[in-house]
């Protein structure tokens, strides 16, 4: 039987020594990048977050770590330069979970656009949709190329362009009437959210007194300190800290509106995804992002991740007093995106396996049309009661946490006359450290952990957690057992993810510490197995276990679409979930 942990260990630690020198509220990736940034630098820092990690815009993405190309129109061309570096960064010190993502552009006209683009670029306002044509989309590629690096630092190769002859040849399933289709490589983060939790791991274990807790929340400040709120038992405590950032996203302005400090930074918009279960549509694809303007002007993604098909975006308007779901409408966008490039393939409801939906954390852009809005950031700074200086984060995006975080990072410490110490962009992430890039060395990798557990377990472990994996198999040790409802998570597992990973509520396991809910692998059986093990950890009782496998049914219906069968059906019982995708 294994041991309990203490009610709340990582919240203990915050109440047993109730100051740091950093408070950093918000435990999206940004947060989370900052955090990690600032223990390296030997800053006592803390990091608090109401939900779950990753539970908010940075679970919500379109898994793309890209440099932007549509970028180049609104002229942000410092944005681009800084994603492509990064993005190349990325692909080096996290390949566990950043890969290598060919994306091809269908393109039905030549000359289509270059009049209304100029347009575009100086007004950014909403008006009548004109198609890019080739020109233009060639134009764009060589530019973004070379932002990429004409040699040296390039992980990506050149774009090339096809005519409809050789197009066909490669996507026979597309519109028989397209006239060229433009290749290029950025790259894929397949699991955002364990990339996530692996760089808040990376700052807990940089700094001895780092700490950071999920389900805390910050509900004010006043002349005497923060008071935060532990959101499973409602109790309250006070919290110093000499320092606090706001890297809450969206919600940044009722993270600032709870400490007396109102603000009107943010008009983040909705975006929502469906990820489909459809081998037809996997296969016509060709393993391959296809990437492309839709009917309204919108860029749009059919993104292949492993035998799963994702379809985004939408931009909307937010409405932040609600929580983002993927409504009626937006499925029907999607239903229609599909048709307009793949036009003999039906797609129904009943291929939907999973949806998600998140408020990007853009900035305020009164009538400026939603895709022309910057996703570049800045750091505003105000002071609280009692003179805490606050450092607000608006805007950001995946791609660029890591340059984000250098930059917030260095406006912390200026606040108490310190300097960086530590450069953090070679820097290996987590699981991403030794990781086998190579046949040779992956299949070395697998043999040195012969008899530890069989091929198919150590595939999906490396997938999950990278070269970290080894720190689960020494957790779960011998005699471990999977779980009878599903064969890719272990007793033994789920006790690592509670005792290490903060994994509190039982949806966390399956929506942020696994891609099985993604996938469309939940059911009823795995949810019951699942909260009758970790009740063991947890403490939870009979009635407890009963709420959490009622509240994770309740998270997975409403906020993600998911029908909850009573097992999983043979064709979604796969090995490994977002696989790295074919070059």
């Amino acid at each position: 039987m294994p041991q309990c942990l203490p009610p709340r260990a990582h919240v203990q630690a915050f109440k047993d020594r109730p100051r740091a020198e950093v408070l950093v509220v918000g435990g999206g990736i940004n947060g989370v990048a900052t955090f990690r940034d600032l223990a390296l630098q030997g800053v006592d820092v803390a990091l608090v977050e109401r939900g779950d990690y990753c539970q908010g815009a940075s679970g919500a993405s379109s898994h793309m770590i890209h440099g932007g190309i549509r970028y180049l129109e609104n002229g942000e061309f410092r944005l681009v330069k800084e994603s492509v570096a990064e993005r190349n960064g990325l692909l080096a010190i996290a390949p566990h979970h950043v890969k290598p993502l060919r994306t091809t552009i269908p393109v039905f006209s030549t000359f289509s656009g270059i009049l209304g683009a100029p347009l575009r670029f100086l007004r950014h306002r909403n008006g009548r949709p004109t198609e890019r044509g080739a020109v233009l989309i060639k134009a764009g590629l060589v530019m973004y190329d070379c932002f990429a690096g004409l040699r040296a630092g390039r992980r990506t190769p050149w774009h090339s362009f096809h005519g409809r002859r050789k197009s066909l040849v490669a996507l026979p399933r597309l519109r028989p009437d397209v006239k060229y289709t433009a290749t290029y490589f950025d790259a894929s983060v397949h699991n955002p959210e364990r990339l996530t939790l692996d760089v808040l791991q990376s700052g807990l274990e940089a700094h001895p007194a780092a700490r950071a807790s999920n389900y805390l929340g910050l509900v004010r400040h006043d002349a005497d300190g923060a008071v935060l709120r532990d959101e499973l038992t409602g109790e309250e405590f006070r919290f110093q800290a000499d320092v606090v950032v706001n890297a809450t996203g969206a919600w940044a302005d009722l993270t600032n509106d709870s400490v007396g400090r109102p603000s009107a930074f943010m008009g983040g918009t909705k975006g929502s995804h469906i990820v489909l279960d459809h081998p037809e549509l996997l296969r016509a694809t060709g393993g391959r992002e296809i990437f492309f303007e839709h009917r309204d002007g919108r860029i749009v993604l059919i993104y292949p991740i492993g035998d799963r098909v994702l379809v985004g975006t939408t931009d909307i308007e937010a409405d932040m007093t609600e929580d983002p779901v993927c409504t009626d409408d937006e499925t029907r966008y999607f239903f229609e995106l599909i048709r307009h490039v793949f036009p003999d393939i039906a797609v129904g409801r009943d291929d939907i396996v999973y949806t998600f939906s998140g408020v990007r954390p853009l900035p305020r852009h009164a009538d400026t049309q939603p895709g022309f809005v910057s996703r570049d950031y800045r750091i505003e700074r105000t002071l609280l009661a009692g003179g805490t200086p606050m450092l607000t984060l608006v805007g950001g995006k995946w791609t660029t946490f890591r340059a984000l975080a250098e930059h917030l990072a260095r406006d912390v410490l200026a606040e108490s006359g310190r300097t960086r110490t530590v450069q953090t962009q070679d820097l290996a992430i987590g699981g991403g450290r030794d990781y086998p890039l190579d046949p040779a060395a992956l299949e070395d990798w697998f043999t040195r952990r012969v008899g530890r557990a069989d091929r198919r377990r150590l595939e999906v472990l490396l997938e999950r957690y990278g070269t970290g994996a080894d720190r689960v198999l020494e957790h779960c040790g011998a005699g471990d057992r999977p779980l009878r409802a599903c064969d890719e998570l272990t007793v033994g597992e789920l006790g690592y993810l509670a005792r290490h990973e903060q994994a509190a509520r039982l949806v966390d396991v399956f929506i942020r510490r696994t891609s099985l809910a993604f996938r469309g692998l939940v059911t009823n059986a795995l949810l019951e197995e699942a909260a009758t093990v970790l009740a063991r950890h947890h403490g939870w009782d009979e009635a407890e276990t009963a709420a959490e496998v009622e509240h994770a049914r309740d998270v997975l219906r409403r906020r993600h679409g998911v029908r909850l069968s009573d097992e999983a059906t043979p064709a979604r019982a796969t090995a490994s979930g977002r696989d790295p995708l074919p070059a």
